[in-house]
């Protein structure tokens, strides 16, 4: 049965390496299709084919890794390409967005990762997309160590994942931050505690928080 939609909704969900992003976006994406929610589902850096091409860009490990600020431009081209060619144009057709990464991880991995300042990040949202912020941010949250480890057992790591501890645990540090900033929109789901855990924490928050977005 067709859920009856107040609007529609932008949902990121962010996380370092490991927190099992890829995991939980397919359990988010089934409940709100169960619900009947009109969905498209994307990421970043990707989700357009130039957005793929400069995701390639950014994670392959071979040549000359881009500059810090030659690396946030190249997240901040695709996301332009993105929230103008697929996100804005989905939420004006009443569909709800569920996007893998988004601004937040700008913050973190090259604010706080990176040492960019976070004012050149702030101004770069405010020009790429002024109107176009997520609802909700679900924050899937771990000790960077744990999550280094989880990524490795993965199998071969891409540029990002290479990077050492002290990155990791600067990039969490960014999250918690936004946490902090902005609670309304946030929700911080303990990703350390095993699988079944995960999803029970992700099964009461997306119960709560549908109902009050479905009429």
């Amino acid at each position: 049965m067709q859920a009856v939609m107040n609007a529609p909704k932008f949902i990121t969900v962010e996380g370092g390496e490991g927190v099992g992003k890829t995991t939980q976006l397919r359990l988010i994406e089934a409940r709100l299709r169960a619900e009947g929610v009109p969905l498209q589902v994307t990421r970043e850096p990707g989700g357009t084919s130039l957005g793929e091409q400069l995701r390639h860009l950014l994670l392959q490990k071979e040549g000359l890794a881009p500059t810090p600020m030659a690396e946030l431009l190249m997240v901040f081209a695709a996301r332009a390409q993105h929230v103008n060619t697929v996100i804005a144009p989905a939420l004006a057709r009443g569909e709800w967005v569920l996007c893998d990464r988004f601004t937040d991880a700008s913050f973190a991995y090259q604010g706080f990762g990176r040492g960019i300042p976070l004012e050149s990040i702030q101004q770069l949202a405010e020009l790429v997309h002024p109107q176009t912020n997520p609802d909700l941010t679900i924050l899937l949250d771990v000790d960077p160590e744990i999550g280094l480890e989880r990524a490795r057992a993965r199998g071969e790591l891409d540029r990002f994942e290479r990077e050492a501890l002290p990155f990791f645990e600067a990039v969490r540090e960014g999250y918690l931050k936004r946490v902090k900033l902005e609670p309304h929109r946030w929700r911080v789901i303990d990703a350390s505690v095993d699988l079944q855990q995960v999803e029970q924490q992700l099964e009461t928050l997306l119960t709560e928080w549908v109902a009050g977005a479905i009429a």
